[in-house]
């Protein structure tokens, strides 16, 4: 899965491509951020990437990317979610 950095304004929604950004493997961008990524979104009409993630630094501020999402990460999401049904937070 490839993913690629953007700017992402969440007032507006509004998605912008980074110029000198190029694709990278989505494995190496969460182990960058020791996999504190979140989902934030489906997209459309980009180039191939399907979904929007923010990746928090050490500072806890979100880094954007949009990755393109495969039938694996697609399952092991809904897996996960399946799996947390019915519990409560602690």
């Amino acid at each position: 899965m490839q993913s690629i950095h953007v700017d992402y304004n969440q007032t507006t929604g509004t998605i912008t491509r980074i110029e000198a950004a190029s694709p990278e493997p989505w494995d190496a961008v969460c182990e960058r951020f020791d996999n504190d990524v979140h989902r934030i979104m489906d997209v459309t009409d980009q180039a191939g990437f399907n979904a929007l993630y923010a990746c928090y630094d050490e500072n806890n501020q979100p880094v954007y990317y949009l990755v393109e999402e495969d039938r694996t990460l697609s399952k092991l999401r809904h897996r996960t979610q399946l799996s947390k049904l019915g519990h409560t937070p602690s």
